[in-house]
């Protein structure tokens, strides 16, 4: 469903701006990431630190000044959960999530 949505507006012949390339290609790498998941949940850290990383990533470099500052902090927010999950911080009703 989330390939579905990304890839839309090309089907749509609309114009493929920085806004509709970031969020397509945010859209196909969390569909291919909740894909690795399922398969293999014990990947679930990694894709999660990587999501971050791609997240961050494509919010600085395709969007404009407001809002990829925002993608910034929440791809960091993710990066740093993703960390913490690594070494085992975080509470464990959120470590639950990623030791299944």
């Amino acid at each position: 469903m989330l390939i579905i949505w990304a890839v839309s507006p090309i089907l749509r012949h609309q114009p493929l701006t920085n806004d509709v390339m970031a969020t397509s290609i945010i859209l196909i790498l969390i569909a291919i990431a909740y894909l690795i998941i399922l398969f293999n949940p014990s990947w679930t850290k990694a894709v999660f630190f990587f999501e971050g990383i791609v997240i961050g990533v494509c919010g600085y470099v395709l969007l404009d000044y407001p809002f990829n500052i925002e993608l910034v902090v929440v791809g960091v927010i993710i990066i740093i959960i993703a960390i913490l999950a690594y070494l085992q911080k975080l509470p464990p009703s959120i470590l639950k999530w990623f030791y299944r």
